[in-house]
């Protein structure tokens, strides 16, 4: 089989060589030419996979190692018989690790603990479930909305409870259509309703935001903050948004090393599924071992001093934040330096990677550091 692959899918040849021959290729850039004769296409969110791409190809089957998938279309895929799956959840921690980063940073600029906040979560699925109980955990006052979720646990209230909370974090699909559509749901209106001095934090899709709207809302409420890892205009960004939000990425917030190769990974399971083929390939075998293993603290010292410099260590969302406004500063071609950000990202572990070393006299604070994703591992002596 033939099997074209976007260029920044990881483990791809590990997982699909004994399957056929792979053909690496820029996603964004794909052409019906390039998947003419592939049988075999896997994609990221960059690719808008529909019937001008694939019309009169060879492709049976196209996976998304990604969760979204409204750059994919559905319905065309189906009627022309053409397997199809995503890989939903792969990067959810990822993005949870992101949101909580940018928590921290913005909280040490105004002196305000993660458990100060209330957190209104928009979007309870993969991602936005998972950002709810791990916040909840940690005792964080949170509250969600999702009007095709009907769960307890999830503490679901109404959109206007959740835009009233101190934090608003995004975590839905991009849709123009139905009873919910999401295109500019964080629209002027819903910015005026929000806290003058709210965080609105971003990483699901760039147009949920009117983008526009957000950037007079900056100027007009100077002690509103914003964090933005998805643009409307993507791969292009808007200069002077980027110079009005607080923390500014190159969509990387689903980007660690375990979250790629989890998409990857999910989709061989299902491309196996689909032309019946043996799987023997195990995912923990595959990830590499951390640069950072573990880490202790001084006995006695309390999660609440520990827990930001920890998230620090483990993901510092400023250092993305960095890269991405130094080369909108130095590019003259923004979504060329744009995709050469997420083309080029660094290796990045999710918190569950790293182990918190604790002395038995310590344990306390075990939970607390299982809570925020941490693994512990307690010392005998």
């Amino acid at each position: 089989m033939k099997i074209v692959a976007d260029e920044n899918m990881p483990l791809v040849e590990g997982l699909f060589n004994d399957l056929g021959q792979v053909t690496r290729l820029p996603g964004r850039n794909m052409t019906a030419q390039d998947v003419k004769d592939a049988d075999i296409l896997l994609v990221r969110s960059v690719t808008k996979v529909n019937e001008s791409l694939l019309s009169g190809s060879n492709v049976k089957f196209v996976g998304t190692a990604t969760i979204g998938t409204d750059h994919v279309d559905h319905t065309w895929l189906s009627e022309q018989g053409i397997g199809f799956a995503n890989a939903p959840g792969c990067n959810a921690h990822s993005v949870v690790d992101y949101v909580i980063s940018a928590l921290i940073c913005l909280g040490q600029d105004d002196d305000r603990a993660l458990t100060d906040l209330s957190v209104g979560v928009i979007g309870a699925g993969n991602v936005g479930g998972r950002l709810i109980h791990r916040l909840k955990k940690l005792g964080v006052k949170v509250k969600g909305f999702d009007p095709f979720k009907d769960d307890e646990t999830l503490s679901l209230t109404s959109l206007d409870e959740v835009l009233a909370c101190d934090v608003v974090s995004l975590h839905v699909p991009l849709t123009k259509d139905g009873e919910h559509p999401t295109h500019h749901l964080i629209d002027e209106d819903a910015l005026r309703s929000m806290k003058p001095n709210a965080i609105l934090i971003n990483s699901a899709r760039g147009p949920v935001v009117d983008n526009s709207a957000l950037k007079q809302h900056l100027i007009l409420f100077p002690e509103f903050k914003a964090v933005l890892d998805v643009w409307e205009t993507e791969p292009e960004v808007d200069r002077e948004l980027l110079e009005l939000v607080d923390l500014g990425t190159a969509h990387i917030a689903g980007y660690s090393l375990d979250g790629k190769f989890k998409g990857t990974f999910q989709i061989f399971s299902e491309v196996c599924k689909y032309f019946g083929l043996p799987n023997r390939k195990r995912l923990p075998q595959m990830l590499p071992e951390p640069d950072l293993v573990q880490v202790g603290f001084a006995t006695g010292a309390s999660f609440e001093s520990v827990f930001p410099r920890l998230v620090q260590v483990a993901y510092d969302i400023r250092r993305d934040d960095r890269a991405l406004r130094r080369a909108v500063v130095r590019s003259e071609n923004i979504p060329e330096a744009f995709d050469l950000l997420r083309k080029h990202y660094p290796v990045r572990r999710e918190f569950s990677s790293l182990t918190v070393k604790m002395r038995k006299n310590d344990t306390a604070n075990s939970g607390k550091f299982e809570a925020a994703g941490f693994k512990v591992k307690v010392q005998s002596k």
